[in-house]
């Protein structure tokens, strides 16, 4: 009974008529003490973090009076359990926590973990035990990740790279002390510069410039005088020099072979560290989107950034290594450094889909991703790409095409009919109740109504209560164009949400919202539902069908032909025969 009673509370809640600041204090400490037990109902607990989760993110006031009543301990307590329904609760409520955790609090060492306030949430300390908890208990786990999870464990990770957002956006000071001491102790590693202290009397404080100089252009830096200036642009700002330190203390000798084997080289041919760590270091940023809220549609968490504490530093630390191999494998100079740095990106952005395990994984994969792999890969591309772009082929592509479109509409038709679920408006993720729409078979009316869970297969017409005939419909609006759009000013700012919204706009003047739960639905319906209304089917997902399906259809069309060289014109009609004798009259 008191879980259908919470659940009703949160579902009148997320209407948005009352505010979260009226809930009262005895309410929220009751809500927390559900959690904080050691055995209760798993229904009441999962509404209860779903409870506390909504008003962490809905009412800053409500963020402290929780803070004050559940420690990091407790919840942490659930991570560790088996149902992963109520793992996936709890780390959604610890992304809420995270999200509005204070700045200042987030270097601090606690005592006990375990006792901790979840205001200090994003502290690095509790990241690192959360980290370790997260891993074996839900990643290693032996259940496989379902998507809600993984969408979690996303992010989870985003909200992790971005605390690295503040180095990456602070530029170096060249005159902080601190922060000029920092290249120094890259100079010594790197040189172990034993007459540092007997510069000036050797040959006073212009000798020692020159020197330092010297040091300063074999390490790569761009400004020899001032390396310090090299850290002005932002991004990637001080997190590169970060960076740069984290190489030489944690794999000194990686970072003493890569300068020196550099500054061995001919001066056209070495690679410069300083310039490409500053330049990896952005890159990984913009790979990684650190600074950027989590996309709600997208679940693609990576289990090895999950493996270790520092882990971007150590996906550093990889990559520079491979950029530093690429250089020697494309026998490069100072001119190819963008050539160089577009290789990388494309070896790493080509490992990444694989999903590695473990950061040793990784660097298995980027290994067998060389130089000459990733010019094999171009190369096979761009060969299929220009065999089809001869006449004949374009032409017999063109022909083609109108059967291929006409098998997208039937599929984008068949997908209809078997039906899709959908969010309520105005539910978070965690609480959310759906309803299921329809096409009819004969393709005249849509079939929709309200569910009482989400459905894992089809939903037969009859529990399907409402419907609207097709030849009412007058139009697909998406977007900032849909009503409940601009009526949701929440759902107006958020922009995953805004393009996986559509509505059917119906006679007289009525309106059926949606928001899709993901991109391919998305796609799906807005094909469908124009293919009904007898439009062009523009979406993303047409495109790349069509691509696709063109693709095999001309590869098996041409499969005779093979190793045989397509002449871009037809050949020449011959001449008209001097006479016409040869032929045969029957009779």
């Amino acid at each position: 009974m008191l879980a259908f009673t919470l659940t009703a509370f949160l579902e009148l809640m997320d209407h948005g008529i009352v505010s979260w600041d009226m809930v009262s204090l005895t309410f929220i400490k009751q809500i927390c003490g559900y959690v904080s037990q050691q055995s209760v109902d798993v229904s009441i607990l999962q509404r209860s973090l779903a409870i506390l989760e909504s008003m962490v993110l809905n009412s800053q006031a409500l963020y402290h009076k929780i803070a004050e009543e559940i420690t990091v301990g407790q919840l942490i307590c659930h991570l560790q359990v088996c149902n992963q329904e109520i793992q996936t609760y709890a780390i959604a409520l610890i992304n809420a926590l995270f999200l509005k955790a204070p700045e200042e609090k987030r270097q601090e060492k606690p005592q006990n973990l375990m006792d901790v306030p979840v205001s200090e949430m994003a502290n690095i300390f509790v990241q690192k035990h959360l980290r370790s908890i997260i891993l074996n208990h839900i990643i290693r786990g032996n259940r496989p990740i379902k998507t809600e999870m993984a969408h979690q464990l996303y992010v989870l990770q985003v909200l992790t790279f971005n605390l690295l957002e503040e180095r990456m956006m602070t530029k170096m000071d060249p005159n902080d002390q601190a922060q000029r001491d920092i290249i120094f102790e890259l100079r010594r590693i790197a040189f172990d510069a034993e007459s540092d202290g007997s510069g000036v009397s050797a040959g006073g404080t212009e000798k020692r410039k020159a020197m330092y100089s010297k040091d300063y252009k074999m390490l790569g830096f761009t400004n020899h005088v001032n390396p310090a200036m090299d850290f002005i642009q932002t991004p990637p700002g001080m997190l590169a020099l970060d960076n740069m330190l984290y190489l030489a203390k944690f794999h000194q000798d990686t970072y003493v072979r890569i300068v020196l084997e550099n500054s061995s080289r001919e001066d056209k041919h070495e690679c410069p560290f300083g310039r490409s760590a500053i330049e990896l270091t952005k890159m990984l940023c913009e790979i990684l989107q650190v600074g950027e809220l989590p996309n709600e549609g997208r679940n693609d968490y990576h289990p090895m950034f999950f493996t270790h504490e520092r882990a971007f530093e150590e996906f550093f630390c990889i990559c520079i290594q491979l950029l530093n191999k690429t250089w020697k494998e494309m026998r490069a100079t100072a001119e190819d450094f963008n050539k160089v740095m577009q290789v990388v990106r494309e070896q790493i952005t080509r490992a990444l889909p694989s999903k590695p395990n473990s950061l040793e994984q990784l660097k298995n994969k980027l290994r067998s991703l060389s130089y000459t792999e990733i010019l094999r890969l171009r190369q096979s591309e761009r060969l299929s790409q220009d065999d089809f772009q001869s006449p004949p082929i374009v032409e017999l592509r063109e022909k083609i095409q109108p059967e291929i479109l006409e098998l997208i509409k039937q599929q984008r038709l068949n997908r209809l009919c078997e039906g899709s679920s959908f969010r309520k408006i105005g539910n978070r993720r965690r609480q959310e109740r759906f309803w299921f729409c329809r096409l009819a078979l004969n393709h005249k009316v849509l079939h929709y109504g309200d569910l009482e869970e989400n459905a894992q297969g089809e939903v037969p017409y009859e529990s399907l209560q409402e419907k609207i005939p097709v030849a009412d419909i007058k139009a697909v609006l998406t977007g900032k164009d849909c009503p409940h759009m601009k009526e949701k000013s929440a759902l107006k700012q958020n922009k995953e949400v805004l393009e996986l919204a559509f509505s059917i706009l119906y006679d007289p003047d009525e309106t059926l919202n949606f928001i899709a739960p993901n991109k391919y639905e998305y796609c799906i319906w807005i094909d469908g539902v124009n293919a009904l209304l007898g439009r062009e089917m523009s979406s993303e997902l047409t495109r790349s069908d069509m691509d696709t399906l063109l693709s095999m259809e001309m590869k098996l069309r041409l499969l005779d032909l093979e190793n045989i060289q397509i002449p871009e014109v037809p050949p020449p009609i011959p001449k008209e025969p001097s006479s016409y004798d040869f032929v045969y009259h029957y009779g």
